[in-house]
């Protein structure tokens, strides 16, 4: 009897499909050794030896569905920005992000088990590493964010390509006030919808370096607390949505504008590709010296 553990760490260390690590695995009884050896043999194997190169380059993408109600923004990884422009790619992150709008999966790791709904009989994962094996690049699926609403509307925003997505969910609001919202989450950058979403160690972290700054400044100990109390407006108006000055007239605050519209900003994502990810620097003819050395 094969285990699903046995499955998931020949998996691991090929970077085969789950059905391929099943298959080998019963029919050498079980035998790892013997079970990537075959894989060797029959050309599945050949994902792993690109699953340790750096993966920072690919897109952001978004889905939406026609009522609006349930939207999607996913970051797929890539190795180089040609192979985020290869049509095959860009099919490959469109399918992934509907997957996830229609089979709401909590998780990347609950995403790649389930079955894929382009390629039957499939996993997403076992699509993936097949992306891997034919495009020639190591990828992987980062991160998502997916909404779902029953009494709003949520909208999605890609900059630059695919840069950058950003989702947004509201209520009593159009498309017109959405996409506004949305560039304005791309474009400024907020962390955090309002003060209430900030964890309170940020701010009184934030506070103590307001008030050292304060301190340094030769200010005694009472004027430097009223300073902080002062200064933390802007600190809230650089990471918060609704306190930041909006784009379009930065003498409105995003908050005052949607309110004064009668909507509402329930929730946002924004992902910016290679974000966070160490990326890879290599010249032109360092690589080509690596693929003919072998």
């Amino acid at each position: 009897m094969i285990t699903a553990s046995q499955v998931k760490e020949l998996r691991e260390k090929t970077g085969a499909g789950m059905m391929d690590c099943k298959k080998v695995l019963t029919e050498t009884d079980g035998d790892e050794e013997k079970a990537i050896e075959l894989l060797r043999e029959r050309g599945l194997s050949k994902a792993a030896k690109k699953s340790g190169r750096i993966a920072a380059e690919g897109l952001a993408a978004a889905y939406i569905t026609d009522n609006k109600k349930v939207g999607v923004v996913v970051e797929v990884n890539a190795e180089t920005d040609f192979v985020a422009k290869n049509d095959e790619f860009k099919t490959f992150v469109a399918d992934v992000a509907k997957q996830i709008a229609e089979k709401a999966p909590a998780t990347v790791e609950e995403l790649l088990a389930q079955e894929s709904m382009v390629e039957a009989g499939k996993t997403v994962g076992d699509v993936l590493t097949s992306k891997i094996a034919t495009i020639g690049e190591n990828m992987s699926i980062r991160r998502f964010e997916r909404f779902e609403t029953e009494n709003g509307m949520v909208a999605t925003y890609i900059h630059g390509d695919g840069k950058i997505a950003v989702l947004v969910e509201m209520e009593n609001a159009d498309e017109v006030l959405a996409k506004d919202v949305c560039m304005q989450i791309a474009a400024a950058r907020p962390e955090y919808l309002d003060r209430n979403s900030v964890p309170q160690e940020r701010v009184e972290k934030e506070m103590e370096i307001l008030k050292a700054q304060a301190m340094n400044e030769g200010k005694p100990a009472e004027i430097a607390e009223k300073m902080v109390q002062g200064r933390i407006g802007k600190f809230y108006g650089e990471i918060c949505l609704v306190e930041q000055p909006f784009v379009k007239n930065p003498d409105e605050k995003v908050g005052k504008m949607v309110e004064a519209k009668g909507a509402k900003i329930v929730r946002f994502a924004r992902l910016e590709k290679g974000e966070g990810l160490e990326k890879r620097e290599e010249n032109f003819a360092e690589e080509v010296a690596k693929q003919i050395n072998g």
